[in-house]
């Protein structure tokens, strides 16, 4: 678990410790605890990255980042579901996309202008909450 501050309206998770107005809480995000042996939780949760250096909307200079709610695809049903998955670069929010369910698949993509960095991205699962996978790009 990781250490965040949490708004207490609209669930964004500051990472990186400025965070006006919002409370600091222990246990704000799941992390994994063995990367060579992850729990079903772990599996069907920690959102998976795919970086490619090339995109098919802007050919110069984007790097696109591809990412998927859990290696095992989280359910997206009324009762279970992926509410939003938040994008960070280099510790910014820079962009959330909002999930609903029977509707979205737990997924989304950005399109990066920067050509270096490290991207965080965290998931809210409605009953197992927020959950982080972070790569260099």
């Amino acid at each position: 678990m990781m250490k965040g501050y949490v708004c207490k309206v609209c669930g964004y998770i500051s990472i990186n410790g400025r965070a006006p107005a919002f409370s600091e809480k222990d246990n704000a995000i799941n992390t994994i605890a063995n990367p060579a042996n992850k729990t079903d939780a772990e599996k069907k949760h920690v959102p998976s990255v795919v970086i490619l250096r090339k995109c098919g909307l802007i050919p110069d200079g984007c790097i696109d980042a591809h990412v998927k709610v859990g290696d095992v695809l989280h359910p997206m049903q009324k009762e279970h579901f992926i509410g939003h998955i938040d994008f960070y670069i280099d510790n910014e929010l820079v962009k959330r996309s909002t999930l609903l369910p029977d509707k979205i698949n737990p997924a989304a993509a950005l399109h990066i202008k920067a050509q270096s960095g490290k991207l965080t991205v965290i998931e809210w699962c409605n009953l197992h909450g927020a959950w982080i996978n972070e790569v260099k790009f």
